[in-house]
C-alpha cells in the first residue's frame, strides 16, 4: 500500500506562551488521531518551532511527500504569500521532497457550529436570541480580501440563528476596532451584546479583545455585554484540518482568488498585483542569517 503524504501544520505564531502551547498540543492530538500519518507543525514567526524545523523533522523521519495545511481562519498575507514562499524555500533545502498546499479553514459550517456553542455558553439562558447582537472580532489585516472573509463568516453565523444581528470588528490593522464595533452595535439599538473572538486559540490578541470589551462595557452601563471564548481545540477543528489535508492530497482545492490583491487590481492596492512573495525569516530557523536573500516566489493558488 502506498504511504500517504505526511501532514504539516503551518501556524501564525504568537508571543503568548499558552497560545503557542495550544498549537503544539493540537498538532500532537492530530498525530494521535491519525497514527498512520507523520504529523508535524511549525510557526511562520514569533514562537518556536519554526516551520523549517517541522519540515526537517519530517524529512528525518523519512518523509518525501507532505501536504501543508495553514492553521488559519482566513486567507491573508501569511496563507497567500509567507507560507508558500517558506515551503518553496524548504523544497530547495531538501532536494527530492515534494508537497501540496491546502487552504485555510474558514468559514466552514463545522466552525460556525463551534461559534454558536461559544455564544450559547456566554449568554444568559433566559435571553431571547432576537434581542442579542453579536460582535464577531477578527484579527484584522492589510489585505481587504482577508477582512471581507470575516464579514462573510459573520453573515453565515447570523443566517438562520435568530440573533438580532452579527456585526464585525477587528483587533488590529483594520477598522472598525473593538470599541468602534461596540459603538455601532449600540447605535443600532443593541442592549445585549456578545463579543465573539474569531480566533482559534488563546493569545495576546484575543486577550486584548476581552480587555477592550470590558473597558467599553464599564463606560456603557446601559448595555449588557458578555465576552465569549475562542474556538479552541474542538473535535470539529481537528476534523476540519484533516478534511483540508485530504483535499490537498487529492488535489481537490477551491481556493478563492477572485478578490486577491496579488492577482486583481483592487482600489488602493494596485501596487500589490504580481508581487513576488518572500518567506518570513523566523529567528529560530537555521537559515535566519540569510535575511534578505530569500528566493522570490510568485503568488499562485490551485484552482
Amino acid at each position: 500500500m502506498t504511504t500517504p503524504p505526511a501532514l504539516l501544520i503551518a501556524g501564525h505564531g504568537t508571543r503568548d506562551d499558552a497560545g503557542a502551547e495550544a498549537f503544539r498540543a493540537f498538532v500532537r492530538e492530530l498525530g494521535r488521531r491519525r497514527p498512520d500519518l507523520p504529523v508535524a507543525g511549525g510557526f511562520i514567526e514569533l514562537s518556536p518551532p519554526p516551520l523549517g524545523e517541522a519540515v526537517a523533522e519530517l524529512v528525518e523521519r523519512g518523509v518525501r511527500r507532505f501536504a501543508a495545511v495553514p492553521l488559519m481562519l482566513v486567507s491573508a498575507g501569511h496563507a497567500k504569500g509567507d507560507i508558500p514562499a517558506a515551503l518553496a524555500r524548504e523544497k530547495e533545502r531538501h532536494p527530492g521532497v515534494s508537497y501540496t498546499y491546502g487552504r485555510p479553514l474558514g468559514p466552514h459550517p463545522a466552525l460556525l457550529r463551534v461559534l454558536e456553542r461559544r455564544l450559547a455558553e456566554a449568554v444568559d439562558p433566559s435571553w431571547d436570541p432576537a434581542g442579542v447582537t453579536v460582535l464577531l472580532v477578527g484579527r484584522g489585516s492589510t489585505d481587504p480580501d482577508a477582512n471581507a472573509e470575516v464579514f462573510k463568516a459573520a453573515r453565515l453565523l447570523w443566517e438562520g440563528r435568530g440573533y438580532a444581528g452579527v456585526e464585525t470588528a477587528f483587533v488590529s490593522l483594520a477598522k472598525p476596532d473593538v470599541p468602534g464595533g461596540l459603538d455601532r452595535c449600540a447605535r443600532l439599538g443593541a442592549r445585549r451584546i456578545v463579543v465573539l473572538p474569531y480566533f482559534l486559540f488563546t493569545g495576546i490578541l484575543p486577550d486584548r479583545v476581552r480587555t477592550q470589551t470590558e473597558e467599553w462595557a464599564a463606560s456603557h452601563p446601559d448595555a449588557e455585554v458578555r465576552s465569549a471564548d475562542v474556538i479552541g481545540p474542538e473535535s470539529e477543528l481537528l476534523d476540519l484540518v484533516l478534511e483540508r489535508y485530504e483535499e490537498a492530497v487529492q488535489g481537490d482545492l477551491r481556493m478563492n482568488c477572485d478578490s486577491c490583491v496579488y492577482r486583481v487590481a483592487l482600489p488602493g492596492f494596485e501596487d500589490k498585483v504580481g508581487l513576488p512573495q518572500q518567506p518570513h525569516f523566523h529567528p529560530d530557523d537555521d537559515g535566519h542569517h540569510h535575511h534578505g536573500h530569500g528566493h522570490a516566489h510568485s503568488h499562485s493558488h490551485a484552482h
